[in-house]
């Protein structure tokens, strides 16, 4: 009975056309016929492997604040509690409550059988986050950064009743070792026909390679196998933490998801690619919102399309995002920064951001940084006192206090209305103007750490 259920779910197809690239402007994801940008502060990627994690009420704290993105890790790496520094972490989950890909027999897990209960929750986890309009990026491998990772791995001769070679974890992820990587291809491959239903996922094929130096050879191979299982959808990779400008990359690679990345260098580094650009995790710059409001902003106005913040509020027991975040964590996250990216995407779903580009510079107050974002309709600048200090504690600084600001940036001659976002409340001022062309002077209205303004052409 069991092996009819598989093969059934084998033959099922796609609900509607999965997430793509937007054919018209290849910086942003389409989906449901529409341009979208991926934004949100999600889990430590815990929530398909750990059963004791309510993922239907962390995904309804998500969607809430109009965010649309998780990200999810698939069982074959996980942590112990306490790794990172992370209080209550969601990827180190009790014994128990692990759910592996694999079947457990006498205490050992059997490579040769899939668990059901893995794929189940796979699958009702996938059909909640589509009903919420919630893209999954599922993470299908992980490099195993210290030994005590690779222990707890089903791959780990330790763990499994099927005599996998003892070898050291760098070499796990390699074309060196020919069991693991049939596992490998063999776990691609099952993933891939479970999935093909679903039309809220996109495959990223590995998190933080450049860890451990995982051979570039084998993230291709991957890549192909990947692609080859998923040929419905989108296939990525992570590149480089904070920036790295990609030479040639795979064709099968659709986005290029960067960590850390701030400020945004790798937008306009890799911009020229034609490829969806993500700041595909953040957070270890302390436990305050507007670090990671202003990184938000400043990523997706530079031509980002793709954020996730690392949010420790969501744990077991606080699926909601309820959970009080200790001085102690290395990053954040909570309701008050949730709804503040709400605020980010419902200025995206205001302007025409599919037609819009980055554009020239944008100056502004010493001690700030400003970007431009716009066409000649529509135009999207983002000011923000944000600055990183990679020799201090905490690595990243803002201003605080009200003030006024001057921006000043080149227009064409025309009548303008310009909207002031306050990026932490949401609420809008707006104002006309007419201008001869040339330089603009713009004052802003009192703000304090950072401010949008969208300024449309031709409207009074």
């Amino acid at each position: 009975m069991r092996t009819v259920c598989l093969m059934a779910l084998a033959t099922w197809t796609v609900v509607g056309a999965p997430v793509t690239v937007h054919a018209p402007n290849p910086h942003y994801y389409e989906w449901k016929g529409k341009p979208l940008v991926l934004l949100t502060s999600g889990e430590h990627y815990g929530a398909l492997l750990n059963g004791d994690f309510d993922y239907r009420k962390y995904l309804a704290a998500l969607a809430k604040d109009g965010l649309n993105l998780t990200r999810i890790f698939t069982g074959v790496y996980r942590e112990v509690p306490g790794d990172f520094g992370i209080t209550r972490n969601t990827l180190a989950p009790r014994e128990e409550a692990f759910v592996s890909p694999y079947a457990r027999v006498a205490g050992k897990f059997d490579l040769t059988q899939w668990n059901p209960a893995y794929w189940t929750r796979l699958h009702a986890l996938l059909d909640e986050a589509q009903r919420l309009g919630i893209v999954v990026e599922v993470t299908v491998f992980c490099v195993y950064y210290q030994d005590r990772m690779w222990e707890l791995s089903p791959w780990h001769p330790r763990n499994n009743r099927n005599a996998t070679p003892d070898v050291p974890r760098g070499e796990v992820l390699s074309l060196k070792h020919a069991r693991y990587l049939a596992l490998q291809e063999a776990f691609a491959k099952k993933l891939g026909e479970e999935l093909a239903r679903h039309d809220n996922v996109i495959v990223e094929v590995t998190n933080e390679p450049y860890i451990t130096n995982t051979p570039a050879d084998w993230q291709a191979h991957m890549a192909q196998a990947l692609k080859k299982a998923f040929p419905a959808h989108l296939v990525g990779q992570n590149i480089a933490n904070f920036t790295k400008a990609v030479m040639n990359p795979d064709p099968v690679l659709s986005f290029l998801n960067f960590h850390y990345a701030r400020p945004p260098v790798a937008v306009a580094e890799n911009y020229r690619l034609n490829r969806i650009i993500g700041l595909d995790e953040t957070g270890f710059d302390g436990t305050l919102d507007a670090i990671y409001r202003i990184q938000a902003w400043d990523f997706l106005t530079a031509g980002g399309g793709h954020y996730n913040n690392l949010d420790y509020s969501f744990v077991v027991g606080h699926e909601d995002g309820s959970f009080l975040v200790p001085g102690t964590s290395p990053g954040g996250g909570s309701r008050e920064l949730r709804t503040q990216l709400g605020i980010l995407k419902r200025l995206f779903d205001a302007i025409p951001f599919a037609a819009m580009r980055p554009m020239g510079s944008v100056t502004v107050d010493e001690g700030w940084s400003a970007r431009a974002f716009g066409n000649e309709q529509v135009v999207a600048i983002y000011a923000h006192s944000g600055q990183v200090n990679p020799n201090r504690r905490p690595r990243y600084t803002y201003q605080t206090g009200r003030q006024r600001l001057t921006l000043r940036t080149n227009l064409a001659a025309g009548r303008f209305t310009a909207e002031w976002w306050d990026t932490r409340t949401g609420k809008t001022e707006s104002l006309t103007f007419t201008h001869d062309g040339g330089l603009a002077v713009l004052p802003s209205p009192e703000i304090s750490e950072d401010v949008a303004v969208v300024l449309r052409a031709g409207q009074f």
